[in-house]
């Protein structure tokens, strides 16, 4: 049996559009493979567990009655120390969790900005 002369071509012709296909569609395209997929979804979860949780460590610094000791004691911290500063004050500690956790404290203490905060809160009066 004869084989057709365009049989060659075509097969390298596929072999090279394939490869093609896939360098374009992984580097430019955005295709990634299921473990890069599950790597980035672990990763977006869990910054996303912890942007909800930085408001319960807002709320737990607002309503400490020890609140302007502490924010000196953070303050008077040096810059790469802070965070365990504020992980001492028991804001980063989730309700249920035993330990305060890392990653809360630190994003909570970029949204506190201990630096531009005043020590005492004026306490709202409601005059009725």
């Amino acid at each position: 049996m004869k084989t057709p002369e365009w049989i060659k071509p075509g097969i390298y012709g596929a072999i090279v559009g394939a490869a093609f296909i896939g360098i374009v569609g992984f580097t430019w395209g955005g295709w990634v493979t299921g473990g890069t997929a599950r790597d980035r979804a672990t990763t977006m979860s869990h910054d996303d567990v912890v942007a909800a949780l930085v408001p319960v460590c807002l709320e737990s610094a607002q309503n400490d009655p020890d609140r302007a000791e502490k924010i000196a004691a953070i303050r008077d911290a040096s810059s790469y120390r802070r965070r365990d500063e504020l992980m001492k004050t028991g804001w980063a500690t989730v309700p249920g969790a035993e330990e305060p956790d890392r990653d809360i404290a630190r994003a909570c203490l970029a949204s506190l900005d201990v630096d531009s905060m005043p020590e005492q809160l004026d306490p709202e009066v409601d005059e009725g």
